[in-house]
């Protein structure tokens, strides 16, 4: 799989069933997503709603020709009204891992965000343990802002989350 033949794209009808099953499958989400059972349907309807695609939050597909690799999200925050930034995540297929699809696949959304939206900042934060996560925001240029302690609670446990920030005005590699 080569990580330059790697686009994002609206999702389409096609891709919702995967997706559905994607976040109700704790093997496809990995030790560092999974949260519990979700109602599966929710994309369906937002899909119908919206096709996934809002000012508050937007979910692309991360995919090659004819293949669906899982999806990046970006949603809109602000610390105050007339500030918005976006913060970003990722999910991918278990066989789209470990190849620097994640990584194109991040850089490609972060380039879109700068290429479409005023804000001056992206951020992204990860398990303190996802360490690959942590290195693709470094490698992409984002820096590391600090530790939110007991951020998450998944596995029957509080978790802290690792907080990342790239500014439009960063160097990127």
């Amino acid at each position: 799989m080569d990580p330059e033949k790697i686009f994002l794209r609206p999702m389409t009808e096609a891709d919702l069933t995967a997706l559905g099953g994607m976040v109700n499958d704790p093997g496809a989400l990995g030790e560092f997503q999974w949260f519990g059972w979700a109602d599966p349907e929710r994309f369906r309807r937002r899909w119908a709603e919206c096709g996934l695609l809002s000012e508050e939050q937007s979910i692309f597909a991360v995919a090659t020709e004819g293949e669906f690799l899982g999806f990046v999200a970006a949603t809109r925050k602000a610390a105050r009204p007339n500030t918005p930034y976006w913060s970003i995540g990722a999910q991918l297929m278990p066989q789209a891992r470990g190849r620097g699809v994640g990584t194109q696949a991040h850089r490609l959304l972060v380039d879109y965000l700068f290429a479409h939206t005023t804000a001056v900042r992206v951020e992204a934060d990860t398990d303190i343990g996802n360490l690959a996560e942590q290195r693709v925001l470094e490698k992409l240029g984002f820096t590391r802002e600090g530790v939110h302690r007991s951020m998450v609670f998944r596995a029957g446990q509080w978790r802290d989350a690792v907080f990342y920030s790239l500014l439009r005005t960063d160097p990127r590699p």
